[in-house]
């Protein structure tokens, strides 16, 4: 299995304090990236990433952002809901079907 690098992660805390340094304390991305053995790119993505949502901006592994962890709920309500319906259709049209 020589070759094969598995994806790192990282907590969000040290996300943070890198986008930190290059945005607050006026590193450069790459100096940084450097310093803490990562790729430049990352530093670019998490800035990228902080700057559309800075209080949601790194949620953690199998976390959502509050607004997607609400859609995900509503939909799980919506199909729950179909279920119901199509139940109570069939229900229905069992008992038409007796009433005859």
């Amino acid at each position: 299995m020589e070759g094969l690098k598995g994806r790192r992660s990282y907590a969000a805390e040290f996300k943070r304090d890198a986008v930190k340094l290059v945005t607050e304390g006026g590193r450069r991305a790459s100096e940084v990236a450097k310093g803490l053995g990562i790729n430049e790119n990352l530093i670019y993505r998490w800035i990228k990433q902080h700057k559309e949502d800075p209080q949601n901006s790194f949620p953690g592994k199998g976390r959502l952002k509050p607004e997607d962890e609400e859609i995900r709920q509503l939909k799980k309500e919506l199909q729950d809901t179909k279920e119901e319906r199509d139940i109570l259709k069939k229900v229905v049209g069992i008992f038409s079907k007796t009433q005859r």
